[in-house]
């Protein structure tokens, strides 16, 4: 079995004589996953009892998957009368496995768009699945990337990670010579041609789908050397892509990479639409794709979508672009709704964050920025305690000489809930610790790691945190630590931090692009005044505290509306 983990992780282990492989096996680890489920996306949800007949009577007879795929696909041309021209059997006869299973008996579904796609991904395990970057684009999104294509003066469309031939089957493509499809994966490659040849059934042809490393080999003869329309759904998670990365890229990330590869095929003029995680918008690493988009590409459309694949809890977007200089605008789109939104303001961090900001958004932030003096780059911070193994050294009941250790689910605005876990503190046995004199302070902000807001609480107890929290120590001028906390609780700056960053993991460089007022001395201690009362249980005085902050910027009554429906989505 593989191991994913790093090199200093294992030294850590072993450091603490922790049983690696004991941990591999036992953790969530889905590089490693033997299980197996329908993606029930990809189907119509009307044969979902055959699918899993089919798919657990496969396992249990040690069925070839290649084998079960090929022998449903013969079934299928069957039914369309295909099975005697002689272009198809030119490409059954690249295949054909020695020993096929009897699915005779078998009521096979007539109206699945993708039937073998669906049983392939049934059949894989979810390891296999998550190495490799391998989930099938759903029809729906597939058929809202290229719906509005025009094929009709012989436009060429080209889906360089095409799997089973999600986008190849969307396309309204008149001719199937328009399409072309490739994918490193030799069994989907199969599937994507039967069902282009089930697609076109008056059409004599051979399928364009290539089993070849889009990334890794020279662009095929067989292939336009430019396509006039470029649609993908790229592996996710894959391994980075061995150097030499394309131009402008330096993360080596995969999806990245066959971006700028595939936009070097575009025609001019031409359209290119991926479907990414929805990471690219605002992680770090992904600053270098952004910053190509913006500076080659005329971005046109950003869709969010929500759970779009089975098993995977990512959401993702949809970038859709032209080849074209950049326009002024661009469309966001998601459940709310469509709108438009400058180019100017879509970049809203130092990251280069896509930000999905309304005309209002925009304008209320440009106003908190030119309101803000500070920022908590100065500050100090630490982690929690990463203890190595929480199973053997967290303890329920407190113990002598042990003290309570709290995590991020303990952390409320404002206080912590009482601790569950209970720590014999000894540096020499954890796998990471901040300095003491940082969790020993007089007085701290701790913050859950993972959240959808800041969500900040008081500590003047020298009190001990698990890696879910996290310690800050603010050093904002004319501002005592209470009013630090008050401003990072308060309902503007929830609204500030979700408009900036989409992510759930709560991180030190975000929460450092806020900026921070310059506040009077009296406004310093009515500030600190109501935090303090708030700690001390008068929690009616929290909207006191949100009117008064409120107060510190010229906001009208209409934006604070805005502000706080935004937030209570």
């Amino acid at each position: 079995m593989t191991s994913f983990i790093s090199p200093a992780t294992r030294r850590n282990w072993e450091r603490l004589h922790t049983d690696s492989k004991t941990r591999l096996t036992r953790r969530a680890n889905k590089h490693n996953s033997r299980k197996t489920f329908l993606p029930v996306e990809y189907s119509t949800g009307s044969h979902l009892s055959f699918f899993r007949q089919l798919t657990d009577h496969a396992r249990t007879h040690a069925w070839d998957t290649e084998a079960v795929l090929y022998a449903l696909a013969l079934e299928l041309l069957a039914r369309q009368g295909l099975l005697d021209k002689p272009h198809v059997r030119r490409v059954l006869q690249q295949y054909a496995p020695v020993q096929l299973p009897d699915l005779s008996g078998w009521d096979i579904p007539s109206d699945e768009w993708d039937l073998l796609g669906f049983v392939y991904q049934s059949l894989q395990q979810e390891g296999r699945k998550n190495r490799m970057g391998s989930y099938y684009t759903p029809r729906e999104i597939a058929c809202q990337l290229t719906a509005d294509l025009e094929f009709s003066h012989g436009q060429t469309f080209l889906d360089p990670c095409c799997g089973s031939g999600s986008f190849l089957l969307a396309a309204p493509a008149v001719s199937p010579r328009q399409l072309f499809g490739m994918d490193i994966d030799p069994i989907a490659v199969m599937i994507a041609k039967i069902n282009l040849l089930l697609r076109y059934p008056e059409e004599e042809f051979d399928p364009q789908v290539y089993c070849v490393n889009y990334l890794m080999d020279p662009a095929m003869s067989q292939c336009p050397d430019t396509c006039s329309y470029i649609v993908t759904n790229p592996p996710w998670g894959a391994a980075p892509v061995p150097r030499p990365y394309p131009a402008g890229i330096v993360s080596g990330e995969s999806f990245s990479c066959f971006f700028v590869k595939a936009y070097g095929q575009l025609a001019e003029n031409g359209c290119i639409r991926f479907l990414f995680p929805e990471s690219i918008l605002h992680v770090r690493t992904h600053q270098d794709i952004r910053c190509f988009l913006q500076k080659h590409c005329r971005m046109e459309r950003i869709i969010r979508y929500a759970d779009a694949f089975s098993g995977v809890v990512t959401k993702c977007a949809a970038i859709c672009c032209r080849k074209a200089p950049p326009a002024d605008t661009v469309l966001l789109q998601d459940a709310a709704g469509t709108h438009s939104l400058p180019l100017s303001d879509l970049v809203q961090t130092r990251y280069q964050a896509f930000c999905f900001l309304t005309s209002q958004d925009a304008e209320i932030l440009s106003l908190l920025r030119q309101q803000g003096c500070y920022d908590l780059s100065r500050s100090d911070w630490a982690l929690g305690i990463v203890t190595g193994d929480n199973r053997h050294k967290l303890r329920q009941v407190p113990e002598s000489g042990w003290e309570p250790i709290y995590t991020g689910r303990e952390i409320t605005r404002y206080t912590l809930k009482p601790a569950k876990n209970y720590l014999l503190y000894d540096r020499s046995q954890l796998q990471q610790a901040a300095p003491d004199s940082l969790y020993r302070a007089p007085e701290k902000l701790v913050y859950k790691f993972i959240s959808d807001r800041p969500v900040f609480a008081y500590d003047a107890s020298g009190s001990l945190f698990l890696n879910s929290a996290n310690i800050l120590l603010p050093q904002i001028p004319g501002m005592s630590i209470k009013t630090v906390l008050a401003l990072l609780n308060s309902e503007l700056f929830a609204f500030y931090y979700t408009c900036l960053f989409a992510d759930v993991k709560i991180l030190r460089g975000s929460l450092s692009e806020l900026r921070f007022p310059r506040i009077t001395p009296e406004q310093n201690r009515q500030l600190e005044a109501m935090t303090d009362a708030i700690l001390q249980g008068e929690l009616e005085q929290d909207m006191l505290l949100q009117d008064a902050i409120y107060a510190l910027y010229p906001l009208s009554d209409a934006q604070i509306r805005h502000i706080q429906q935004r937030i209570k989505k």
